[in-house]
């Protein structure tokens, strides 16, 4: 499969070459805070939603120009502990230390050693927020669900832009929104519903939150024995109840029923869903569990399980190469490309542009838009609040960094607030589907960001570390991107 797939992108891109593609970057002033110009459903047929994983806005983009980012951090005090070997004896202002990709760079006195997850589930969320203050990432624990801790500084970093240079590329190119935030201060797994979804709530009471407590992440879980899957929930009000959810094979309605109902072509491309195995119970901790619509029962359980859904994200490129490409498609990635924080990799960057290449070397280029995402904060620092009201599914939650690549839009930074919801908005309007009535309904449009009254943009290849050609001969490592 995989060397068929090599044979075919050498072909796709021999043609992109053939065709003379060039085109110009570099950032231009902010751009005005205006409504969205012309019609978008003549000029964008594709939209291909491109999910990362765990990074702040601050982590990434804290020094880019015209950004609204920092270089220091307000930090509470922190008990002295075994984990501290600088404990914080009151509130103070922290500097953001640089690092790599990896996360190293931090001193070598103060101890830390990767890989580093850090808490980034609700009650992490709370203690970072702290009522507004963001000064609480110092005291939030260590591990994806903060077991250990405290996370004293490390959460205080923001990665080197030479280690990050496709993105920097794409953001000078294109649109860099620093206004994006998170539907809900939750982990991954809330995050993947809510972009296929626009929300995750179960009725007027109660809503996902957090992660399942087993593997893997949907239909294709343990229903009952010691190994069951079940789900938290938030209930109105803000309490939250670990184990209280269902088994996480939900009928809430879909992006996939507003899609269908108006014959619009979907694809979510992703690796593989393992079943759950009594005699090895953590065969589904792989990147499967990023295949969100395994979580959708009418998907699961329908043909479309076979044909919208794909056990190997590479099929994206095949797609691409044979003139395949569905209207709206949700790409995730292998664990070790996905940019999470500790994960001992440095392909992530490469991996997002290899996308957006294939894409602009298409002839799918002056009709798509490309959305890069990170699905949640990854307990990372951010200075810049969630905006208010909060709603009581523990919404919104922190910015994290949005990229949209498109001819159809300029280089500029993007200062409208948006949430998750707003990339499902922007896919609504675009195809005249109606509204799930979610967070996509109260999310503003990522249109305004565009202007369909321009000519599309010639395509400028996005250098990279690391070539399609070294993911399409890759193993899959079989590790998820993230477990929280």
């Amino acid at each position: 499969m995989r060397l068929r797939l090599v044979f075919l992108i050498l072909a796709l891109a021999v043609g992109a070459a053939a065709c003379g593609r060039s085109g110009s970057g570099g950032a231009l002033p902010l751009a005005p805070q205006a409504v969205q110009k012309g019609t978008s459903s003549a000029k964008i047929q594709h939209v291909v939603i491109v999910i990362q994983e765990n990074r702040s806005f601050d982590n990434f983009f804290s020094t880019f120009p015209n950004a609204d980012g920092t270089t220091t951090g307000k930090a509470e005090a922190v008990p002295k502990s075994d984990d501290c070997v600088y404990p914080l004896t009151q509130a103070t202002t922290v500097p953001l230390t640089e690092v790599d990709l990896l996360g190293n760079g931090f001193p070598k006195s103060y101890g830390y050693r990767n890989p580093i997850d850090l808490n980034h589930i609700y009650h992490g969320f709370q203690t970072d927020w702290d009522k507004k203050q963001m000064d609480g990432f110092d005291r939030e624990g260590l591990g994806a669900n903060g077991s250990s801790g405290p996370a004293c500084t490390y959460p205080y970093q923001y990665v080197n832009p030479n280690d990050i240079a496709p993105y920097w590329d794409m953001a000078k190119q294109y649109v860099l929104s620093d206004r994006t935030f998170q539907d809900q201060g939750s982990g991954s797994f809330t995050a993947h519903q809510e972009l296929i979804a626009g929300g995750t709530d179960l009725d007027s009471s109660e809503a996902l939150i957090d992660n399942p407590s087993w593997f893997p992440w949907g239909c294709d879980g343990n229903p009952s024995g010691p190994h069951r899957e079940v789900t938290a929930i938030i209930k109105r009000g803000g309490k939250v109840y670990p184990l209280a959810g269902p088994f996480p094979c939900f009928t809430y309605t879909s992006m996939r029923d507003l899609l269908d109902a108006k014959s619009v072509s979907w694809k979510f491309y992703a690796e593989k869903v393992y079943k759950y195995e009594a005699k090895d119970p953590q065969r589904g901790n792989t990147a499967g569990i990023w295949s969100a619509f395994d979580a959708i029962k009418a998907v699961r359980y329908s043909s479309e399980w076979k044909t919208n859904v794909t056990q190997n994200n590479l099929v994206f490129f095949h797609d691409l190469a044979k003139n395949q490409l569905p209207a709206v498609s949700w790409i995730t990635p292998d664990g070790v490309n996905s940019d999470h924080p500790g994960d001992g990799s440095d392909t992530g960057p490469s991996w997002v542009a290899s996308i957006v290449n294939a894409v602009g070397q298409s002839s799918y280029w002056n009709s798509t838009a490309v959305i890069v995402l990170w699905d949640d904060w990854g307990g990372l620092y951010d200075h810049v609040p969630p905006p208010e009201p909060r709603t009581w599914e523990g919404g919104p939650g922190f910015r994290v960094p949005l990229l949209i690549v498109s001819p159809y839009v300029k280089p500029h930074v993007e200062h409208t607030v948006y949430e998750f919801g707003s990339i499902l908005h922007f896919i609504e309007d675009n195809w005249n589907l109606g509204t799930l009535g979610k967070n996509d309904e109260h999310s503003t449009s990522l249109g305004n960001a565009f202007d369909f009254d321009m000519a599309p943009r010639k395509f400028k290849v996005i250098p990279s570390k690391y070539s399609l050609k070294f993911f399409l001969r890759q193993k899959p490592s079989g590790t998820p991107p993230d477990t929280q």
